[in-house]
């Protein structure tokens, strides 16, 4: 039984139902047919549906098109289900990251029966993992008219302020390769995760740069995210693997950012660098007009997006794009992560100024 969302209730309660609608990446179809049916009874949007990606627009023939996005998913719960509501704080998983903008983005939906600019609302799957899986990936692929705006934003958390831009990302197993033994004979052998300690002292000791782009600030990060070897405990090691994840500043591509990265570890210290993952991040692009109109109307001193989000994809496709959107964006993947109520109001009051 699809579960009901009403869409003219407080942006509260409705955030509220949204995070207790469970949605890990890959699970969100309870969530989006809730989200497929009450847009559905909205006359003044036609509602399509593409896997768990959900698409309501508006044809009023305006001579604006603005795109009005958020992701369904959510990352894996850390014990902070179900929402709750303390004081002026909407806890729970995906209140931050970004069932709050959701909600906002669903009320307006409900409530501009007749905006001055033509909106695409877009609640996608699968942006908290792999880029294969996004639903706006698969939208570009398999219906590019959908993301054809003059404008996007995305309703990511930027405590109710514009992000501009975002970083890259890359992903890279760095394979290091030894010889097996058995543990009581550890001499005939090479230990391959003693052999990695090279690779693990480069990232320790590595400092990431801070690259200035429109006056604004992209701290870049690199570090091993995961270490994985051997195969049972009196086996010397032959392989150790390091996956590594770098965020850099959108003045490099993906190649050059993989050029970067290989070049802070010795050739000697490795036997293989495996890209596994990358996306270009979005340069700022604050003196594009679009993006320039919105940051004046909002009366926002813009900050640089430290994370990728996809602004970068629909920079890609040429259309502008910003996020803003409630919460504070390093709230976003903790256990203990929350929402302002007066981010979720001063978002829905601000942007429904500047559709109307």
């Amino acid at each position: 039984m699809t579960p009901d969302l009403d869409l003219t209730a407080d942006v509260v309660a409705l955030t509220r139902a949204l995070v207790d609608l469970p949605s890990e990446s890959g699970a969100e179809g309870p969530l989006a047919d809730a989200v497929e049916s009450a847009l559905a009874a909205l006359p003044h949007l036609a509602v399509e549906r593409f896997g768990n990606t959900v698409v309501a627009c508006t044809d009023l023939g305006r001579p604006e098109r603005v795109i009005v996005a958020g992701h369904l998913d959510t990352v894996p719960a850390a014990d902070n289900l179900p929402s709750r509501l303390e004081g002026e704080r909407i806890h729970g998983l995906g209140a931050c990251d970004m069932k709050g903008g959701v909600a906002v983005a669903l009320r307006l939906a409900a409530e501009l029966t007749a905006p001055a600019r033509d909106i695409t609302y877009i609640f996608y799957e699968c942006e908290e993992v792999e880029g294969e899986r996004n639903g706006l990936r698969r939208l570009a692929l398999h219906r590019p008219d959908l993301l054809t705006a003059d404008f996007a934003l995305l309703m990511e958390p930027s405590d109710a302020g514009v992000e501009a831009g975002c970083q890259g990302y890359l992903e890279a197993d760095i394979v290091v390769r030894g010889t097996r033994a058995h543990t009581a004979r550890a001499w005939m052998g090479v230990n391959a995760v003693h052999r990695s300690a090279a690779i693990l002292q480069c990232l320790a000791d590595h400092e990431p740069e801070r690259v200035v782009i429109d006056g604004l600030e992209y701290r870049e990060g690199l570090g091993a995210v995961a270490v994985r070897a051997g195969v049972a405990g009196n086996v010397v090691p032959d392989e150790c693997v390091i996956t590594v994840n770098a965020r850099f500043a959108p003045h490099r591509s993906p190649k050059e950012a993989e050029e970067y990265v290989r070049g802070l570890f010795p050739s000697s210290a490795y036997d293989e660098f495996l890209v596994t993952d990358a996306a270009p991040g979005a340069l700022p692009g604050l003196a594009r007009p679009a993006i320039a109109s919105l940051v004046a109307f909002l009366g926002a001193t813009p900050r640089p997006k430290l994370g990728w989000t996809d602004v970068a994809r629909f920079t890609e496709l040429g259309v502008p794009a910003l996020n803003f959107g409630p919460g504070d964006p390093a709230l976003a993947h903790t256990a203990g992560e929350f929402v302002p109520v007066e981010q979720l109001r001063a978002c829905e009051r601000k942007l429904g100024e500047w559709l109307r």
